[in-house]
């Protein structure tokens, strides 16, 4: 049995590969899906429901991801010896980016998930 060093990278470092693994994740995961059951023949309608469930568990692991990567963000502080203010700057910009990845593919997941028609019945019942 082998001993492995455990290898500690700078805060930026870090963070940069935890945005790039959301982003791809994103990207691989979660927008081919959208796309299939955004498209009008994109799912049987006996495939629906479980496509619909398998879209909810990835959309809670692009959570647990997103929340990771967040964490990681408060992490980063660039007064900090370890920290280069090129990747700072970099870092900053890419989870910029990302965050904005994110709130449109949660926008599309919300209409996927809770269709126009549905929201205005609820709202109009609710008044």
């Amino acid at each position: 049995m082998t001993q492995t060093d455990a290898i500690s990278h700078p805060p930026d470092i870090c963070l940069l590969l935890r945005i790039h693994a959301e982003q791809r994740w994103l990207i691989s995961e979660v927008v081919p899906l959208l796309r299939q059951l955004e498209a009008p023949s994109g799912v049987d309608e006996d495939e629906a429901g479980p496509a619909m469930a398998y879209l909810e568990v990835v959309w809670l692991e692009s959570g647990r991801r997103a929340a990771e990567t967040d964490a990681a963000f408060v992490e980063l502080d660039p007064e900090d010896g370890n920290c280069s203010h090129v990747l700072y700057e970099k870092a900053c910009r890419y989870h910029a980016a990302v965050r904005r990845l994110r709130e449109a593919i949660d926008r599309r997941v919300r209409d996927v998930t809770c269709p126009v028609e549905e929201v205005s019945a609820q709202e109009h019942a609710n008044s």
